[in-house]
């Protein structure tokens, strides 16, 4: 079930790409390898395409929300297996394994349309209230 909103989701994006970055230094595994750099690479490229997905917190608007949850879906897939793909599991996992199914699970659970989008045809908003099919399209 999708129950949280793209409005919702944006923040976390943002939040989540702000705590992957700084993740070895909070977590104490900052020892320079992958182990370090796979949550930083991982935590920009989630702000950029925050930045630029058409939803409430998007500024450039460019990527759709359908796209932005692929993307995030595959993201978490690889944080969460980049211990044993990059060999540092013997180091340190969970911090790589717990975000990245935190992403998995954030993609999954969130709309596909952003709020807004839904708001611009009056006549689809009357027809979704009646019919109680409201922002949880797949």
């Amino acid at each position: 079930m999708r129950f949280i909103s793209t409005r919702v989701h944006g923040i976390m994006d943002y939040l989540m790409g702000i705590l992957l970055i700084a993740s070895p230094w909070i977590f104490n595994f900052d020892n320079g390898g992958a182990e370090t750099w796979v949550p930083v690479i991982v935590g920009i490229v989630m702000l950029l395409q925050a930045i630029m997905t058409d939803y409430e917190m998007g500024m450039i608007k460019t990527i759709s929300m359908r796209t932005h949850l692929t993307m995030d879906l595959l993201a978490g897939l690889f944080l969460a297996a980049s211990p044993w793909i990059f060999g540092f599991s013997d180091t340190v996992w969970a911090p790589h394994v717990i975000l990245g199914l935190m992403e998995v699970a954030a993609s999954l659970m969130t709309r596909t349309v952003p709020t807004y989008a839904h708001s611009r045809n009056p006549v689809s908003n009357a027809v979704n209230d009646i019919t109680g099919n409201h922002h949880n399209r797949l």
